[in-house]
């Protein structure tokens, strides 16, 4: 095809520019735009939905307004809602509703919701929601405790149990005397004195089958609970614990050798029950021994018909393992201890020797009773 040559005029002038493309058809579709509008909205939604989720996690996270260490106690039965209302009532999350919402949402999110456990909180200052929850969830809970010494009677038991402030509810049956294990137990506020007691129980009969499982052998008692007999009178007579073995020595030779036990807690128990160690009576007199007392082991041949305290586990542990000697005898020697003997000749010795300390102790004590008063 020829091309015609442009004159010098036309070919000065610029070119017209092309005109714009028609827009589509697709475009002007209501349905596209309607897509477009929707998509743009969601891309908005996600991107606040996403600075929702972060700033609640951040607030989730943070340091709460608590000042000052508080002890929030939950309820059973509270509910997320009462939780939360208890939880700001107390100053340890924000009484916001904001700040209410994210603790619920937080806890929700987790799936925490039914998972979090009644009891007594402590929290710290600046405790945040998340550590609330994980504290809530995993129940860690302020826990109180009661401690039983070795040797106590039920009664004895029974009254520090009943005095606890912590504990709740009545104790509607006593446990049978040697069937509590002395020991510190743990628990939450809202425990039941009930339930402490039958802790001590299952604690007791637990170890008891343990201890009667490696007893030694030739052993003068032929039941669990002859065990317990023999320790809970163990108990009475020593409070050092490398006494226990050789006084157990002691009892378990005498049985062997159909002599009587011979000791004193026995009568005590025989004449005034688990109430002797409540009060002072500790005295025994000539009459005492005279009364008739089928725990009275002056009296009476073997152990008596029940324990009379709650041993402890190194009490029934020297029953069932006692020192292997020849002793038959022991009298108090003045210092908290005992002195051994393994003749009624050596321990009438010994016996001289502790009543001349007790006739110079008394001595002293009406010397210092009977000197003047000083004046400044």
């Amino acid at each position: 095809m020829r091309i015609k040559p442009k004159s010098p005029r036309e070919a000065l002038q610029p070119e017209p520019a092309p005109g714009p493309p028609q827009r589509s058809r697709h475009v002007r579709n209501p349905l596209v735009i309607l897509i477009n509008l929707l998509i743009t909205l969601a891309v908005f939604g996600l991107a606040a939905v996403g600075g929702a989720l972060y700033f609640g996690k951040q607030k989730f996270e943070q340091a709460g307004p608590l000042e000052e260490n508080a002890t929030v106690v939950i309820s059973s039965g509270a509910g997320l809602s009462g939780i939360t209302d208890r939880l700001s009532g107390q100053g340890v999350i924000d009484d916001s509703l904001l700040d209410e919402w994210i603790f619920n949402l937080g806890i929700r999110f987790y799936k925490n919701a039914t998972k979090l456990k009644a009891g007594e909180y402590a929290f710290a200052p600046g405790v945040s929601m998340q550590e609330i929850m994980t504290d809530l969830v995993e129940g860690n809970a302020v826990t109180h405790s009661v401690t039983i010494p070795e040797g106590w009677t039920t009664a004895q038991i029974i009254e520090r149990v009943r005095e606890h402030p912590v504990l709740v509810g009545e104790i509607t049956e006593v446990p049978e005397e040697g069937s509590l294990l002395p020991e510190t137990y743990t628990f939450a506020r809202g425990m039941t004195r009930k339930g402490v007691l039958d802790q001590m129980k299952a604690a007791q009969e637990k170890l008891l089958a343990e201890v009667w499982e490696r007893r030694s052998d030739e052993l003068p008692v032929s039941t669990p609970e002859e065990l317990v007999i023999l320790a809970s009178i163990v108990e009475k007579e020593t409070a050092l614990a490398d006494e226990r073995s050789r006084v157990a020595g002691v009892f378990v030779n005498r049985l062997n050798k159909n002599m009587r036990l011979q000791s004193d807690p026995t009568i005590l128990y025989g004449l005034y029950g688990g109430e002797a160690w409540l009060k002072d009576r500790s005295a025994i007199t000539q009459s005492d021994l005279k009364k008739e007392n089928k725990y009275n082991t002056y009296q009476i041949d073997g152990l008596p018909p029940g324990p009379i305290g709650n041993p402890g586990r190194a009490a029934m542990e020297a029953v069932a393992s006692p020192s292997r000697t020849l002793d038959l005898y022991f009298v108090a020697d003045g210092t908290g201890g005992h002195v051994f003997a393994e003749t009624y000749e050596q321990h009438q010795a010994n016996v001289r020797k502790w009543r001349k300390i007790e006739r110079e102790r008394r001595q002293a004590e009406q010397n210092q009773d009977t000197q003047p008063a000083t004046s400044n």
